[in-house]
């Protein structure tokens, strides 16, 4: 398979973290099958290969824009396909799109019904060139956030941003007490503007930064990664680590091709 990254223009650099784009020329009648991970943030895929994509046995639409993911699933994709991708910042489905986040969590829905007519599909597929493809998904994004711009409500943003400074292990009630604000006040509008409670958006951070650490090897064993990521212990960590992946850290490892950061594909059953 082949991987290229693409940064966003200036503009959209709060927005979009990067897109991606991969290909892969396998033989007509295989099969690819790719696991989603929970990583915090939602994104858009366009794929044009020679038939559909499933996901959990559900058709998908050729451009998509999915929301936050609690746990793991498996898309199935024809072997020959040429894919790319936006991968926002946490509360994009808000301040880009202007939609109640929690409304897509662990679900996606066709970009081009959301566009109503904007014809984002036809516009993809008539452009060969990845940059360009990248051009035009700049220009629909710059579009909606134009429209509808929903910036982060104060509190939200600080919360986030203690979040994903602490890698998950900032403590909800000193985060309360520095907002000044009720648990339920700040649950209702994580959940509007990122799509998750802050305390599950936390775990998804912590159990990100154990993955950062069990793909750099930084560690002699699994229990330094339990240590070091504040787990209770290995137990609690191999836990989290299945919930969000379906394998152990050892399965992952042995299991997984990770071509694109959390969106690996599955080589061995």
């Amino acid at each position: 398979m082949k991987y290229h990254q693409i940064q966003p223009p200036p503009h959209l650099q709060d927005y979009v973290r990067y897109y991606w784009a991969l290909e892969s020329n396998g033989a007509p009648d295989e099969q690819v099958h790719f696991v989603t991970i929970a990583d915090g943030s939602p994104g858009i895929i366009f794929q044009q290969s020679g038939g559909a994509s499933f996901q959990e046995g559900k058709k998908l639409a050729s451009v998509f824009l999915y929301g936050q993911s609690t746990a793991h699933t498996r898309i199935v994709s024809p072997a020959t396909f040429s894919t790319i991708g936006v991968y926002f910042y946490p509360h994009a489905l808000k301040s880009v799109f202007g939609i109640d986040s929690s409304a897509l969590t662990d679900d996606c829905l066709d970009l081009d019904l959301l566009l109503n007519g904007e014809r984002l599909m036809e516009r993809l597929e008539n452009t060969p060139d990845v940059e360009a493809k990248a051009g035009i998904l700049s220009e629909c994004i710059w579009e909606q956030i134009c429209r509808h711009d929903h910036s982060l409500q104060a509190a939200t943003r600080h919360a986030l941003k203690r979040i994903i400074q602490s890698q998950g292990n900032v403590s909800m009630k000193d985060l309360r007490q520095e907002l000044q604000i009720s648990e339920r006040t700040l649950e209702r509008r994580f959940q509007e503007g990122i799509g998750l409670s802050p305390v599950l958006f936390g775990r998804i951070c912590r159990f990100q930064a154990s993955l950062n650490q069990l793909r750099a090897r930084s560690y002699d064993k699994l229990s330094d990664i339990a240590f070091e990521q504040e787990y209770a212990d290995q137990s609690h960590f191999i836990r989290n680590f299945k919930e969000f992946t379906g394998l152990t850290p050892f399965q992952f490892r042995r299991s997984m091709q990770e071509t694109v950061e959390n969106f690996p594909v599955l080589i061995h059953s």
